[in-house]
């Protein structure tokens, strides 16, 4: 079974998460196919805009922790990276439709979606501290810019989780539907930019994020080198651990 599926149909690119099974927890071969297909996505000018879906019952997990330990991101080359710069550096329209669990950077991708529908059963979180991590995606930039400093700290530094109507009022996602209707509404809202000149959405797309590009580049770059430190770290090892052996991890030592 492909865990990853990318159609292309009317000038729309879907890219669909499809390891249900396993909550659409990703690895690195999950990576890679997305960030190929972004890479299809740019160069094709047939192709006006990208959907990201889940499924109804979960967006994703984040990371499969098993293959993360197994085969950690060692450069800028490693395919999580590659997808991250790729989906923060696409010039053109990206939407998400999300239901259910958005967990770590099932959340942090989406700040940099363009348009983000919500079933009303979704629920987002950003728990790196958890695991002895800190953010990464550009979240520790993007996520105060966006929900302020408050909130951000409490789903950052504590790890909570949110809801949408929380995501909604800070400006995450567009909007709130039944989670049966979300990915027809993402659809239905990438056709209508389909329709549109390539060049004006581009353009504008650009302008809006001219003043936070480079911002965003340098952050993740940062963020990365902290990230592959903390996880060769003591407190990352015990989060794994007591991940992986169902129990709640003591971080008194570290």
């Amino acid at each position: 079974m492909n865990t990853i599926l990318v159609d292309n149909t009317a000038g729309v690119m879907t890219i669909t998460l499809n390891r249900v099974e396993k909550k659409n927890s990703l690895t690195s071969a999950m990576y890679a196919v997305m960030a190929d297909a972004l890479d299809q996505a740019n160069a094709d000018a047939a192709v006006r805009a990208v959907v990201f879906q889940g499924h109804e019952t979960i967006f994703s997990a984040g990371n499969d922790i098993g293959d993360f330990l197994n085969a950690p991101a060692a450069t800028n080359e490693s395919p999580v990276f590659r997808f991250l710069r790729g989906i923060s550096t696409f010039p053109k329209p990206v939407i998400a439709a999300v239901c259910g669990p958005a967990v770590g950077i099932g959340t942090t991708m989406l700040f940099h979606c363009d348009l983000v529908y919500a079933g009303d059963n979704a629920a987002f979180s950003m728990p790196f501290v958890n695991l002895g991590l800190c953010p990464e995606a550009a979240s520790s930039y993007l996520a105060p810019q966006l929900m302020g400093y408050g909130r951000a700290a409490e789903a950052l530094l504590l790890g909570e989780p949110f809801l949408a109507e929380a995501a909604l009022e800070m400006g995450l996602i567009s909007r709130i539907v039944p989670p049966a209707e979300v990915a027809a509404l993402a659809q239905r809202q990438a056709q209508k930019l389909a329709s549109k000149p390539l060049s004006s959405l581009i353009e504008t797309k650009r302008l809006m994020k001219k003043g936070q590009a480079t911002l965003v580049a340098e952050r993740m770059l940062e963020e990365g080198v902290s990230f592959g430190r903390m996880l060769r770290e003591p407190a990352a090892r015990e989060a794994f651990t007591a991940f992986m052996e169902k129990r709640r991890p003591d971080f008194s030592n570290t």
